[in-house]
């Protein structure tokens, strides 16, 4: 399914490095950068509530408006804290709407595999995928349901099914995920007594030691 581009308010961002990039957060601004097509890279803000709300959206395409200059651009980049919550950066790159692009999008597994009903568990290797498709072929999550799935069944990447004109760029023998049996750790008999004599051996010391301490007083 097609997307829409996302019309999106931008400043020009004159002030530059660490002090100033760390007032315009605390002024709830996010710093970021609009580079291609062989211009001139320009660092700009944006609000960063709304701009966080769209990205949780799935949002990949933008029309900036930066000072009332639109530039359509693609979100390349984005930076989050050491925590992983608060977005810090975003870098965005011009494109056309008709140009073909590389992107990174969710992958959603859904449903619960036959195999779990079996003592299996669905174990998923990839969560995101790398695609190449035009600016506004760009799909939000890739899904795929793992209901059929049985205990010991592998799924690929060639295995799942992409929109039209969307091509994944992974090679497509790479394990999505598996089911597979969950084994429970057991503590062996044999295992629970050789811990005893460690057991008995500390509470002897400290007897000796008490006893040793009496005969000092």
């Amino acid at each position: 399914m097609a997307v829409n581009t996302v019309k999106f308010k931008a400043q020009k961002r004159a002030q530059l490095g660490t002090r100033a990039v760390k007032r315009l957060r605390q002024q709830g601004l996010l710093p970021g950068v609009v580079y291609g097509h062989k211009q001139d890279v320009l660092p700009i803000v944006v609000d960063r509530k709304e701009f966080t709300r769209e990205v949780n959206r799935g949002s990949h395409v933008f029309e900036l408006d930066i000072d009332g200059q639109i530039e359509t651009v693609l979100l390349k980049e984005a930076q989050y804290d050491f925590l992983g919550i608060d977005l810090i950066h975003v870098d965005f790159a011009r494109v056309s709407l008709d140009e073909t692009v590389e992107v990174t999008v969710p992958l959603e597994l859904r449903g619960t595999p036959v195999g779990e009903s079996e003592g299996g568990k669905l174990q998923q290797l990839i969560t995101e995928l790398e695609l190449e498709c035009r600016v506004l072929e760009i799909p939000e999550v890739i899904r795929h349901n793992v209901s059929d799935m049985g205990m010991d069944s592998v799924l690929h990447i060639k295995d799942l099914q992409l929109p039209p004109n969307v091509r994944c760029l992974q090679d497509g023998e790479l394990i999505v995920a598996m089911v597979r049996e969950v084994k429970e750790e057991v503590v062996t008999e044999e295992a629970a007594t050789s811990a005893e004599p460690e057991v008995i051996g500390a509470k002897e010391r400290e007897e000796k030691a008490a006893a040793a301490e009496s005969e000092k007083k």
